[in-house]
């Protein structure tokens, strides 16, 4: 037993040894740095949204010993990402890979480097979905995953690895109040490739809000739902202002599929869906109806 604690224990050094040159200190906000994964050699670094309080002038911490000054590339709130760059440096990559082989109960660290050297701390998989998830915030991540990991001030930004020594995502104390999230790698790819060549993530946008309601029992066996959603603001020249929106409709299909939750709605609001019409089905007045929207972009 000593013995595998003891190769156990090596292990887990050499990985930390192992990724190490791929994360940086992150100096977005005042008093408490954070943390940093390398994403490209030429330069650019992911991290934590919730870190990065200003746009340009962004103090870095590198992996050997210098500093370095970088500028925003983009951020999406609402998966707790952002993208810097920092030019002239040749850095090493600690691009994160798939989840295929992940599983909850196994053992991962979580990296950080909050201020001059690495630090560590060990966890396992907690909770690791088959299906994607909606953030609070509207954003969606390709699975969820949760650890029992001690997010240690700082490492908002930084890697969780795992056993094999693999980057299997970011880690984050934004997303939900109390619980040590990973944003995957999947995510990782899809928003970082968006900020790069856009600067910002799109997100469809109707211009409402809403509170799910019971529908009438007639209505409800009509609609084969239970629920929908009751629209108790419509903003102002909105696109569900201009589409005929009124306050006091209830939304219980986009496009034939039913809105039953205001998440419904959101995961139809996809980036693609801006700009193009919508067709809605609504209940006004105690009649099913059907408006068009043409969907258009928060920013």
């Amino acid at each position: 037993m000593s013995e595998f604690l003891s190769n156990l224990s090596a292990d887990l050094a050499e990985t930390v040894d192992t990724i190490s040159p791929g994360i940086v200190r992150v100096e977005g906000r005042r008093r408490l740095a954070a943390s940093g994964i390398v994403w490209s050699a030429d330069g650019l670094i992911v991290t934590a949204h919730h870190v990065v309080r200003q746009d340009d002038n962004i103090g870095l911490g590198l992996p050997d010993g210098r500093t370095a000054t970088a500028t925003l590339v983009g951020r999406d709130p609402s998966t707790d990402l952002a993208v810097l760059r920092v030019p002239d440096q040749e850095l090493t990559p600690a691009e994160p890979v798939e989840l295929e082989t992940l599983r909850v109960g196994h053992l991962v660290l979580a990296l950080g480097r909050p201020g001059h050297t690495v630090q560590a701390t060990l966890g396992i998989v907690s909770a690791l979905s088959e299906k994607s998830w909606r953030t609070p915030v509207g954003g969606q991540l390709d699975r969820y995953l949760q650890t029992d990991v001690v997010m240690y001030p700082g490492f908002s930004g930084g890697p969780l690895v795992n056993a094999a020594g693999q980057v299997v995502g970011l880690n984050t104390s934004a997303l939900l109040r109390g619980v040590s999230l990973t944003v995957p790698a999947p995510t990782l790819r899809r928003v970082v490739d968006t900020l790069v060549q856009h600067g910002r993530v799109r997100r469809g946008y109707l211009g409402v809000s809403t509170q799910s309601v019971r529908l009438p029992g007639a209505l409800a066996q009509q609609l084969g739902q239970e629920t929908g959603l009751l629209l108790v603001a419509v903003e102002p020249d909105s696109p569900a202002d201009k589409g005929g929106l009124l306050l006091g409709d209830t939304i219980v299909a986009l496009d034939e599929e039913p809105v039953r939750h205001h998440d419904d709605l959101l995961s139809r609001l996809s980036p693609d869906r801006v700009g193009s019409p919508a067709a809605l089905k609504i209940v006004r007045g105690g009649q099913i109806e059907a408006v068009s929207v043409v969907i258009g972009e928060q920013t």
